[in-house]
């Protein structure tokens, strides 16, 4: 039987989009991009996940160029992976918002390892999303266009549907973002994935909109996690 930790990086090796997209948007897919990427998301996972408990799910929205769209980790930047995690990556040095907001509840939950044996995070759209904007790429998420979301729709469900059997308690699933739950609620009912539903706010927009109150969405999500 195969731990957690090599479905994972099954998942992540077979990962890729071959979809329609609208015009503009296009997808990147770091494992192809950057080798370094497989090399790190490989150790971060045989590190954390190399058993077969069952897990909490968090669900993203979608990767950041400069967080899991480098470093193969969900909400995890270079900094962090190496500073937190112990896995240094020579290629690319990223920092990214919503990675500091997400390794402050880890600290406070009992550190990496204890957080990890506990709770798994993805996205229903496990690879990130750019749209060209003035002549430059910029990051996009899944639901900023309704083509787009109807373009992706069938491989989101596919993909939430492959995290679950992974060894996922599907009786709760803790959504980041509430517009992302709107989205995700959709799928759910289409596809039937998930008992209840709770929804914790983004961690960029608690970064970016109510810094002053950070601790207080630490504890909510840390009280939602260990209930």
């Amino acid at each position: 039987m195969k731990t957690f930790a090599e479905e994972v990086v099954e998942f992540n090796r077979n990962l890729k989009y071959s979809g329609i997209l609208p015009e503009d948007f296009q997808v990147l897919n770091p494992y192809l991009d950057n080798p370094e990427t497989m090399i790190v998301m490989e150790k971060f996972y045989h590190k954390y996940y190399n058993d077969s408990n069952k897990r909490k799910f968090l669900i993203g929205i979608n990767p950041s160029r400069h967080g899991a769209g480098v470093t193969g980790v969900p909400f995890t930047d270079t900094k962090r992976l190496e500073s937190v995690c112990g896995i240094k990556m020579k290629s690319a040095y990223t920092h990214e918002v919503s990675s500091v907001f997400m390794y402050d509840v880890i600290e406070q939950y009992g550190g990496a390892e204890e957080f990890y044996k506990e709770v798994y995070i993805n996205s229903p759209f496990p690879l990130a999303i750019v749209r060209k904007s003035k002549g430059s790429w910029i990051n996009a998420n899944y639901y900023d266009d309704k083509e787009l979301f109807r373009d992706v729709k069938e491989f989101m469900i596919d993909s939430l549907r492959k995290h679950i059997s992974l060894n996922l308690d599907t009786s709760e699933v803790f959504v980041l973002g509430k517009k992302n739950a709107d989205f995700i609620s959709k799928l759910n009912r289409e596809a039937n994935l998930f008992d209840k539903m709770t929804v914790l706010e983004h961690p960029r927009y608690i970064q970016q909109y109510k810094s002053k109150d950070k601790q207080l969405y630490i504890d909510k999500y840390i009280l939602a996690l260990k209930k």
